[in-house]
């Protein structure tokens, strides 16, 4: 029987999926720190009380790229290439999601609206990254090799989505309220259907490297599309909803000195 735990054991114990699995998010999470350090040194004069923050969302990123290629060490593999069709952050750049890189490495000043850009689209992709870990630390916070990893990063994770929904809101009140949902909805349908197609190349590439039968690959390609299929129905709408979180000030003040996984 398929189970989300099942796949994700599989491709623990196989030396080449792991590898690749390990691959692309350290890719993923590198990429976002390197977004996140840029936005916080051309934030707006207006809005540099967020400077500390988006900078201490980047370092988390850049400590999760940083853990993957520590389970890759601890194996003795080495990082693999990227598949194009597997790179998240490039696929959703290329549909105009978030802030361009090219404006990005540029030396000039963001706007306001380039800000709320970025959180309203860090909310979306955030959410789908916590809702991830949410689900490994439920299936793999016990195991030995990856349970220390997960739960590290799905408790940043967890910050991260906070942090958007509070700075959202505060900007709403301060009456950006109908260009974030505009921005929010964009982003949303945009970035469930990049992951599909992401989570279809990486079956594709797994099921080749773990030698899939057809019929196994076939039912999981069919579950990533009924799944696509749902949200693109209704579950988006979970994706642009802002509330006040539990955790307030999520980003803010001095991160705790706990060792860093390695």
């Amino acid at each position: 029987m398929l189970s989300a735990r099942s796949l994700f054991q599989e491709i623990v114990d196989n030396d080449d999926s792991f590898q690749l699995f390990c691959s692309i998010a350290a890719s993923g999470e590198s990429q976002g720190g390197w977004e996140n350090a840029r936005i916080a040194a051309l934030v707006p004069d207006g809005m540099r009380d967020l400077a500390p923050k988006i900078t201490r969302h980047g370092a988390d990123e850049d400590k999760h790229g940083r853990i993957f290629n520590a389970l890759l060490r601890k194996r003795g593999l080495p990082p693999v290439p990227v598949p194009p069709e597997t790179d998240y952050t490039m696929l959703l750049e290329r549909r105009g999601i978030g802030l361009a890189h090219e404006k990005l490495r540029r030396d000039e000043p963001l706007t306001e609206g380039d800000i709320v850009v970025y959180l309203a689209h860090s909310r979306v992709t955030e959410q789908r990254a916590a809702d991830q870990m949410t689900m490994l630390v439920r299936q793999f916070g016990d195991h030995p090799e990856v349970g220390k990893a997960v739960r590290m990063i799905s408790h940043d994770e967890d910050n991260h989505l906070a942090y958007c929904h509070e700075e959202l809101l505060r900007l709403v009140r301060e009456g950006h309220g109908r260009t974030i949902q505009r921005v929010l909805r964009d982003s949303a349908l945009a970035e469930i259907s990049i992951y599909r197609d992401v989570s279809l190349a990486v079956m594709d590439h797994m099921g080749r490297l773990l030698r899939w039968p057809a019929p196994k690959a076939a039912a999981l390609a069919a579950g990533i599309r009924a799944a696509y299929a749902y949200e693109r129905f209704a579950g988006w709408h979970r994706m642009i909803s802002l509330r006040m979180p539990e955790r307030r000030d999520a980003l803010g003040g001095v991160p705790l000195s706990t060792p860093e996984y390695a």
